[in-house]
């Protein structure tokens, strides 16, 4: 199973940070990514700065019939063609797909870190994953989802809203 996560806290010619996501998985799709499941939308604030608008994420769960530098090739075009500009760290983007786990595969090629290296401390990262696939275990780790839940700071755990929206695709 492959795990991406897919963020946006400002809003862009394609409309809000809802339609942002909606369209950057439109374009996955595209792209022969064959969506199994989607989690709701999630919100928390921006970091470190939460002064910045706040993030929506999304965490869905693909099939891709081909490997992982394949895939991140696609994700930084969509991230491209959506309008994302490489800015300092942390700033404000439309749009931000990251690969948090690809089948287990443990990789660190400079380009791309398997799993995503700050994925078990992330709550907009487990919390999407808890809901799409509560049994997923880190790679490295070895600890299941709902145990790194459970080893995230209080405030972490408390400042993560889960909305009654849902990316509005058929898969």
């Amino acid at each position: 199973m492959i795990h991406l996560n897919i963020g946006s806290n400002l809003n862009s010619n394609f409309g809000t940070r809802f339609d942002n996501i909606t369209i950057a998985i439109n374009i996955l799709i595209n792209s022969k990514l064959k969506i199994l499941r989607i989690s709701n939308f999630y919100e928390t604030p921006s970091y470190p700065n939460q002064t910045h608008p706040k993030f929506l994420n999304v965490g869905i769960l693909v099939n891709f019939d081909k490997n992982c530098n394949e895939l991140i090739k696609k994700i930084k075009l969509i991230e491209k063609k959506m309008g994302r500009l490489k800015a300092k760290k942390n700033d404000p983007r439309i749009i931000d797909i990251d690969i948090i786990d690809f089948k287990g595969l443990l990789i660190d090629s400079g380009e791309l870190i398997l799993p995503h290296p700050k994925a078990h401390l992330r709550n907009f990262v487990l919390y999407p994953i808890l809901e799409i696939d509560p049994k997923w275990s880190h790679p490295i780790l070895k600890k299941n989802v709902q145990f790194l839940i459970n080893s995230l700071s209080q405030k972490s755990r408390i400042e993560i809203t889960r909305l009654k929206k849902n990316v509005n695709i058929e898969i």
